[in-house]
């Protein structure tokens, strides 16, 4: 299998967690232990939220079983191209109501939801798995098949396994796996005073 090192080139130290955490499409297939899995959301289930509403929701498919098909069914082409190989497939989902008034919206819910897969990746890339998140699918589609109730909403889909070799990859994605991770400046990103200001340079 051929290595690729996509750790991020920071400015400044970070937890080496997340200086190595990144997207792969390419998965080797093995299956995820049980116990994996379930410290993967154990990690989300303690993830802050506003109010401790905790409006995050996931359905999870293993290779092989219904539910993995049917979320895989959901996915655009390109996504199709490579989460075969995934050997876990779930969907976010959000709670849209407060929990404490159902009458009214939670205008944080997908903020939350986010938070929940932030903690739910890091604990992956901890136990030396990784995470790849989508937005290319059909919700609406899922949202049916799944039969989730009218006040809950799938947000994102993702996909969970053992990194692997890029060059199983259909060609049009080889470029993206080999490829340095960039991001855009911190002194464009953090502000003080106003916007633009840059707080560090």
């Amino acid at each position: 299998m051929k290595s690729v090192d996509k750790k991020a080139q920071t400015t400044l130290a970070i937890h080496p967690v997340l200086k190595n955490r990144w997207s792969p499409r390419a998965f080797n297939g093995k299956l995820v232990e049980n116990d994996k899995i379930d410290q993967m959301f154990e990690a989300a289930r303690w993830s802050p939220s506003a109010s401790n509403e905790q409006p995050w929701r996931f359905i999870v498919g293993i290779k092989g079983d219904e539910t993995y098909q049917k979320i895989f069914d959901t996915f655009d082409e390109f996504n199709q191209l490579w989460t075969g190989t995934a050997p876990v497939l779930a969907l976010t989902i959000g709670y849209t109501k407060s929990l404490k008034n159902p009458t009214l919206p939670n205008p944080t819910y997908i903020y939350d939801v986010g938070q929940a897969i932030a903690h739910l990746s890091f604990q992956a890339h901890a136990d030396g798995l990784h995470v790849h998140q989508m937005a290319g699918f059909d919700a609406t589609k899922a949202e049916k098949i799944f039969d989730v109730p009218a006040d809950f909403k799938v947000l994102t889909a993702f996909a969970v396994g053992y990194i692997g070799d890029p060059e199983i990859l259909h060609p049009n994605l080889k470029k993206t796996e080999y490829g340095m991770r960039v991001r855009r400046a911190i002194s464009e990103t953090v502000f003080t005073g106003k916007f633009g200001e840059a707080l560090l340079k």
